[in-house]
């Protein structure tokens, strides 16, 4: 009818990513511009761990303070830089305290515009991929390290499970859970980069998207199975947050 204003249009989920941030004194400006210009551009942001340099917590400030200039839902996995320094529980505090929702595995659930989003979340670990995996045998310290593997892997099949209603479901991790992703890196250091074993929940529950970090100079992009693997690692994405558009019928509207 002449003068009847039309119903707002469809559109696609918006889902920013970035892994390997580093934040420190030295880029503080530069992350702070970043987050201040995600409004608008993005429904919700994913960081896949490295969020300091060197798990520092006055450089996991600088991470809060750059969450607080944007009003994005925030969730976050942290990664091997921000456990080196001994303050992991120290900075997972103070994020959580900024707002961030920081996933140890476990998941989280948010409604966008109607919408019921699931993000299920673990840093991920070491071991390899087949045919040259770490195997649970040996000196207890090597089965230790078998083992912390094996709980993140375990950590997010229940984040993947709890879950499984929403409508779009997504992953966030550090470490990779497949090799196409390290392509580019030495094949010599891909035990150290992710496992394969990581790989199992995500075939078995098909979330629409997976992002990780960790691997500076890997490839963007794998598989596994019909699941979209991403690495976005700044270095990789070549820039500060890569930007993607999942395909659910979003009303225009604001985050609730």
């Amino acid at each position: 009818m002449p003068g009847q204003v039309p119903p707002p249009s469809p559109r696609a989920l918006r889902v920013a990513g970035a892994g390997d941030i580093h934040c420190r004194d030295a880029i503080q400006d530069r992350v702070f511009d970043a987050f201040s210009s995600l409004d608008g551009e993005a429904d919700l942001l994913l960081l896949a761990g490295d969020l300091t340099g060197e798990g520092e917590v006055e450089e996991a400030e600088i991470l809060c303070e750059a969450v607080s200039r944007s009003s994005l839902p925030v969730f976050a996995v942290l990664g091997n830089h921000d456990c080196h320094a001994g303050n992991a529980a120290e900075i997972a505090d103070l994020l959580r305290a900024a707002g961030v929702i920081l996933l140890e595995r476990e998941a989280s659930r948010l409604e966008v515009s109607g919408v019921e989003v699931g993000v299920a979340g673990a840093k991920g670990f070491v071991g390899g991929f087949a045919p040259s995996q770490m195997p649970d045998f040996g000196e207890p310290s090597l089965r230790a390290v078998y083992a912390e593997t094996g709980e993140e892997v375990s950590g997010l099949d229940a984040g993947l499970r709890e879950i499984a209603t929403c409508a779009i479901r997504l992953v966030v991790l550090h470490y990779s859970p497949v090799e196409a992703t390290l392509d580019g890196e030495p094949r010599e250091i891909f035990a150290f980069l992710g496992s394969d074993r990581l790989a199992a929940p995500i075939l078995e529950h098909g979330p629409d998207l997976v992002v990780h970090g960790h691997a500076h100079a890997g490839a963007a992009a794998g598989q596994i199975g019909e699941t979209p693997v991403h690495n976005v690692s700044q270095t990789v994405i070549g820039g500060d947050f890569k930007i993607f558009e999942l395909a659910v019928e979003l009303e225009q509207g604001p985050i609730r």
